[in-house]
C-alpha cells in the first residue's frame, strides 16, 4: 500500500520560503511519476509541479522561477522548493502519485494522495 506523508508547511512572510518534503513507501518498483497540487481558500485544487519517471519536470505558470521539485535518488522523498513566495501561494499542499512514466495536471489521475501539509503567506 502506497503512502505519502507530507512535512514542512507553515506560515512565512512574503518574499521568504519554505521547503515541502513528502515521504513516499509502498512501491514494489520505481514505475510511478508525482506531483504537488495545492488548494488555496476558495480555490479549485490546482497543479503545482509534476516530476516524470524520466526525471522531466514542469510547472504552472504562476510558480515557474520560483518553486523548484525534485527528488532524492533513492526516490524515497519529493521536495518542493518555494522561493520568493506570495500570498496567492496561500494553501494546502499535498504530493500525489501514479504509476508509468508520464505525469499529468489531471488531478483525477493520481492514484495515492497525502494529507497535505498548510502554507500560509502573508
Amino acid at each position: 500500500h502506497v503512502q505519502l506523508v507530507e512535512s514542512g508547511g507553515g506560515s512565512v512572510q512574503a518574499g521568504q520560503s519554505l521547503r515541502l518534503s513528502c515521504a513516499v513507501s509502498g512501491y514494489t518498483n520505481s514505475y510511478y511519476c508525482m506531483a504537488w497540487f495545492r488548494q488555496g481558500p476558495g480555490k479549485r485544487r490546482e497543479g503545482v509541479a509534476t516530476l516524470g519517471n524520466d526525471g522531466s519536470i514542469d510547472y504552472a505558470n504562476s510558480v515557474k522561477g520560483r518553486f523548484i521539485i525534485s527528488q532524492d535518488n533513492a526516490k524515497n522523498t519529493l521536495y518542493l522548493q518555494m522561493n520568493g513566495l506570495k500570498p496567492e501561494d496561500t494553501g494546502m499542499y499535498q504530493c500525489a502519485t501514479r504509476g508509468g512514466m508520464w505525469p499529468s495536471w489531471l488531478k483525477a489521475s493520481y492514484t495515492y494522495w497525502g494529507q497535505g501539509t498548510q502554507v500560509t503567506v502573508s
